[in-house]
């Protein structure tokens, strides 16, 4: 692989033209593509075959009207004025049905003339609490006539208005959510009125703000600190720049044809970066050291850089794009795209850095180095360079047994708090506190109560198919409305052929809470009191169910997925490095490293520690895709370190530095690199922390996080002294298994020898040379 790589480097460098024009070229129909397709993307997060989508598509059958999506609207006033003015509620009232005309929004008033019946008569449509219970709202009336889906509170200066969508309302587009909004926000003019849209009221955008810029310029600046040189500092980031141009274009080209979410894109511009700066910072730095230290050429240069460096990257990458496929397993459509695009990406910057960025090279020949920088090579050490990282590494060695005890104890504690680590789907209790749909939430519960923040949208079916009665609903929702967990439940509609009744159930408690977790599987449960006095079957469904069933899914799948990591990690390290030791050192750092991310990530978005500093201010769940995501990132990335590292280790192995020395030397040739490597990295993934969507904030800081400590906690720290503390011995492997797994050549002592043979062979044939 080495020597194949060693010829692709000098080939392109050699000829750099046609690469640089046919990647230009690539990019430019990307571009084309995007003119000409536009850009779709949705905010949508389902998981297929769960109980609550499974019902959730039934009704869309049956009852597509009241399968659309769930929204709601507080009307409010300053502290001291009165929201029940004849003023106020007219302006209320035209707001509602300025609502009900947009296209995408259902009016009650027209559910008569379809399939649904609303079942119950008049004053069906609002919630009906239950017996001996007040009910802490009044319906809206205006001339005598009820404002439809308002209710004003008894208890606050409130007034909620609940509608619905023709679709789910992840399904919504960015114009149709903008329509809501601006009707809405025309009541707050002239009427001393304060609009707040709930959070699923929220404009869809690509969450990509000026925050990714800043990492990226941190990125560049250690750049030029490593390689000394703003033109050798450029290349990197152009190479990754067009990576995702590639990357996320063609994704957003794609958009119109595959559902794509609005993280998808992101995540893969995410990593896209990082990598794509880290491998070509790799090749570039490994050419810079070859002509420094052994007087190369920059053509010579660059092919025994892609050759060694690239077989590295090559093998990193594919660690990285095969943990990212390895979650198309799980079967979640929604995860399964996220996973290809960003695999894709990270394919893509592969490429460049064993093609484009050779070719770059060609261009700038010999100017990569200085003349400065070539003469000071000349007058110093090749092991002088790595001061800093020679006093680590030795200290490390000698205190081995204290720096690994101390390593495992630090990353144990800070994985403590993942074990009350909570999933879920983030609702306004958990947005900021200056934000509408916090502030949405929280006057929803002064006016209503919490329950009225997440709604349940029940299913009701005889078991033996017949269809509902209207006395069996009406036994149904009086016994529904007993249960101490509700506070109301109201008939929405029924299909056609009356095999289905639909109500909404307002809960108890808030969508987060564990008790309306609880509250969703009793009433889907076949042995429930309801299900059995009046033999039906309930079903549950809504933003709060799929929410609820989404997190239990991922969170059964998280430990499979860590199963599946971990076999492949163990596989593809022992290929590469031909050991027994190094795979499961290198497998249980990683698990080391996961842990304590979870940690670390739960203690500050879930119990607020220090939530400041990533513009936190309140503690919620964590996104139900955050563990399977980062999982497999993390994973990937963790095993671009190791293997950069370790083969830098077995590369000085295999030339003659043997036990601690090899340890030692090997640190001393890739630490610095690595170091740099992993600090662009942290800054780029840093960058998405400050984004306004949170889902895109949690992978942000979990990954910055995660690389942080594995780099430097688990890959400069433990790995080193875990090889020490195993000597020669890391590098052991069976005969029998020897023979059958093939030499990829990681190191290039292929190349070596080849090279070596070619200059003898060279000198042999020129005399002169002899003589001299």
């Amino acid at each position: 692989m080495s020597t194949f790589l060693y010829r692709l480097g000098r080939g392109c460098f050699g000829k750099p033209w046609p690469i640089i024009v046919g990647w230009v070229l690539v990019l430019a129909a990307v571009v084309a593509a995007l003119v000409v397709n536009g850009v779709k993307v949705t905010s949508e997060m389902k998981i297929d075959n769960t109980e609550a989508q499974q019902v959730l598509d039934r009704v869309s059958r049956e009852l597509p009207e009241a399968s659309g999506g769930q929204a709601s609207v507080v009307f409010t006033v300053p502290d001291g004025d009165r929201l029940d003015t004849p003023a106020r509620m007219a302006a209320i009232a035209e707001t509602v049905q300025d609502v009900y005309e947009l296209d995408q929004v259902i009016n009650p008033a027209d559910l008569s003339q379809g399939q649904g019946q609303p079942p119950g008569g008049p004053g069906a449509d609002q919630p009906e609490s239950g017996p001996g219970t007040a009910p802490p709202y009044q319906p809206l009336v205006l001339d005598g006539t009820p404002a439809p889906g308002v209710l004003v509170s008894t208890q606050a200066p409130v007034a909620l208005f609940q509608f619905q969508f023709t679709v789910p309302s992840t399904s919504l587009t960015d114009e149709q959510v903008s329509a809501v909004l601006s009707v809405v926000e025309d009541a707050e003019r002239g009427t001393g009125l304060r609009v707040l849209p709930s959070d699923s009221l929220k404009a869809i955008e690509i969450p990509v703000g000026a925050a990714e810029v800043v990492g990226l310029a941190v990125a560049a600046v250690v750049l030029v600190l490593t390689l000394g040189s703003l033109v050798a500092a450029g290349l990197p980031l152009i190479t990754a720049l067009v990576g995702v141009g590639v990357g996320v274009g063609t994704a957003f080209a794609l958009s119109t044809t595959v559902e794509m979410n609005t993280a998808t894109p992101v995540l893969a511009l995410m990593i896209g970066l990082a990598v794509g700066i880290d491998y070509a910072l790799f090749v570039v730095n490994r050419q810079r050291r070859l002509i420094i230290d052994r007087d190369l050429d920059a053509r010579e240069a660059a092919g025994r850089a892609v050759g060694t460096a690239g077989s590295a990257v090559l093998f990193a990458g594919l660690t990285v794009i095969v943990a990212l496929v390895a979650l198309t397993v799980i079967g979640i459509s929604m995860l399964t795209t996220m996973a290809l695009v960003a695999a894709a990406t990270v394919l893509l910057a592969v490429l460049i850095a064993l093609t484009l960025l050779p070719a770059l090279l060609g261009l700038i020949g010999e100017r990569i180095v200085s003349a400065k920088a070539r003469k000071k090579g000349h007058t110093r050490r090749e092991e002088d360079s790595h001061s800093v990282a020679d006093h680590w590494v030795k200290a490390v060695v000698r205190f081995r047994w204290p720096v690994i005890l101390g390593v495992v104890a630090v990353l144990g504690v800070g994985a403590v708090p993942a074990a009350s680590m909570d999933l879920g789907l983030p609702t306004g209790a958990s947005a900021n506190t200056d934000t509408a749909a916090r502030q949405s939430y929280e006057a929803v519960t002064r006016g209503f109560g919490e329950g009225y923040n997440g709604p349940l949208l029940v299913t009701v079916e005889s078991a033996d198919g017949a269809a509902v009665t209207p006395r069996t609903l009406g036994a149904v929702t009086q016994q529904l409305q007993q249960r101490k967990e509700i506070v109301a439940a109201v008939p929405v509609g029924t299909s056609q052929d009356g095999e289905m009744a639909v109500l909404s159930v307002i809960p108890n408690s808030g969508p987060d809470d564990d008790a309306t977790a609880d509250l969703v599987q009793a009433l889907r449960s076949p042995s429930s009191a309801v299900a059995q006095d009046h033999d039906v079957v309930i079903g549950v469904t809504g933003f709060t169910a799929i929410g609820i069933d989404m997190s239990d899914r991922l969170a059964e799948i998280v430990p499979l997925y860590l199963i599946i990591i971990v076999g492949l990690s163990l596989l593809i390290l022992l290929v590469v490095f031909r050991s027994l030791v190094v795979p499961i050192q290198a497998t249980l750092g990683f698990l080391l490293s996961i842990l304590a991310t979870f940690g670390v990530t739960t203690a500050v978005f879930s119990w607020g520690w220090l939530g400041w500093m990533v513009g936190v201010d309140t503690g919620g769940p964590l996104f139900s895709f955050i563990p399977v995501i980062v999982t497999g990132i993390l994973y990937g990335l963790a095993m671009d370190y190791q293997v950069f590292l370790v083969s830098s280790m077995r590369e000085s192995h295999v030339h003659g530095h043997h036990g601690e020395a090899g340890v030692v030397h090997g640190f001393d040739q890739a630490s610095r690199v690595v170091v740099a490597a992993a600090v662009i990295m942290v800054s780029v993934f840093a960058g998405f922390i400050f984004s306004h969507d949170v889902m895109i904030k949690q992978i942000g800081f979990a990954l910055a996080i995660g690389i942080l400590i594995d780099a430097f906690l688990v890959r400069m720290t433990l790995t080193p002294a875990l090889m020490a503390l195993f000597g020669d011995k890391a590098w052991w492997l069976p005969r029998w298994l020897d023979r059958m797994l093939p030499d990829l050549d990681v190191e290039g002592d292929r190349l070596l020898r080849m090279l070596t043979e070619r200059q003898d062979t060279e000198v042999a044939r020129c005399p002169e040379v002899i003589g001299k």
